[in-house]
């Protein structure tokens, strides 16, 4: 598949340094494997990357979930398509968060 066409949805939430674990297995346990089993047409993988750092008392939590195209974007959350995805059991232990998700092409891979 040509990488020209991929998009990458990005998007940011923090939490307290207490409740760091509890969002990270909620991410990792609940919330990106119910998003891989609906089987999302032109879904490509999703990960959850953590800060190492902590500033002002927050973690910060980055998500990238690449799809083939923003159609496929769409697919997932339908036309208002730059919101956040937040369930409740995850929006209760963020401190702050994004409400729009970002959306950038991927234009080039380097290794």
């Amino acid at each position: 598949m040509s990488t020209e066409h991929r998009v990458a949805r990005i998007w940011r939430g923090w939490t307290t340094v207490d409740n760091a674990d509890a969002y990270q297995a909620i991410a990792e346990n609940e919330v990106f494997p119910a998003i891989i089993e609906r089987q999302i047409p032109g879904l490509i993988s999703a990960q959850v990357m953590r800060a190492d750092d902590v500033v002002d008392d927050e973690v910060e939590f980055t998500t990238i979930i690449w799809f083939e195209n923003l159609g496929s974007v769409k697919a997932f959350m339908g036309e208002d398509y730059r919101r956040a995805h937040m369930p409740d059991n995850a929006r209760a232990v963020l401190k702050r968060f994004e409400p729009q998700a970002n959306h950038l092409h991927l234009t080039r891979t380097f290794s």
